[in-house]
């Protein structure tokens, strides 16, 4: 009995694969098309972003010698989330919009906001997103400034120095039309194959003589050749 149920099951993904094998073109067409479809999109209604990014270095607070220990460093690596706090907090946005001249609020500015700091460091990446790469360069330059300036005010440091300003992006950070080309046109062969095997699965005619046995649970005694390939 299992192995009966096994060489059924067998036929049916062979015959599966079959079906797939017969609509490759259909499939290739799918693939192909939901590609350019997704570059088309990405070309004509996706508007580019430019990102900007600059990096400053936080120095250890103001001791009675200038040398750096390492409970120093140590605290200063405590302090990384606080810098980051105080770079996207209201009070350093709001400056940075005013001087700015922006028609936005510290929550829409900070969802184009990114900072990173590596682990065990104190230097800290500030990158902006904008349509305009002049101004994910300009805001990202504003918004270190600003940021070193309440950095100092609110941890007392004894220094923030800038490490690279922000420069003038060459090219757009996203949309990324090579990876959404190749996402459409996964997507749309892997559309076009489950409607096939679905399409299939749901049909319940007799195509096989195979299918007898499965549907009607009868005994298959013979078949009858189609003379019109012979």
């Amino acid at each position: 009995m299992n192995t009966k149920e096994s060489n059924s099951s067998e036929i049916d993904l062979l015959y599966l694969l079959k079906k797939l094998w017969e609509k490759k073109i259909l499939i290739l067409f799918s693939t192909v098309l939901f590609g350019l479809l997704a570059l088309l999109i990405s070309v004509f209604i996706l508007k580019p972003t430019f990102t900007s990014s600059t990096r400053i270095y936080v120095a250890n607070q103001t001791s009675d010698n200038n040398n750096l220990t390492a409970q120093d460093l140590q605290a200063g690596t405590y302090l990384v989330n606080d810098y980051k706090e105080i770079i996207t907090s209201d009070s350093v946005l709001l400056d940075v919009i005013a001087r700015e001249g922006l028609s936005t609020t510290p929550k829409e500015l900070t969802t184009d906001i990114d900072v990173e700091i590596p682990v065990n460091t104190r230097i800290i990446t500030i990158s902006v997103d904008s349509k305009s790469p002049e101004e994910a360069q300009q805001l990202a330059n504003t918004l270190r400034i600003v940021a070193s300036e309440k950095i100092k005010e609110v941890t007392k440091v004894e220094d923030v120095t800038t490490i690279e300003e922000a420069k003038l992006p060459e090219t757009a950070s996203s949309p990324n039309i090579s990876r959404n080309v190749l996402l459409g046109a996964l997507v749309g062969g892997f559309i076009t194959v489950v409607m096939i095997l679905l399409l299939e699965l749901l049909d319940d005619r007799v195509r096989r003589p195979e299918d007898i046995e499965e549907v009607l649970g009868l005994v298959l005694i013979g078949t009858v050749p189609d003379t019109d390939k012979l």
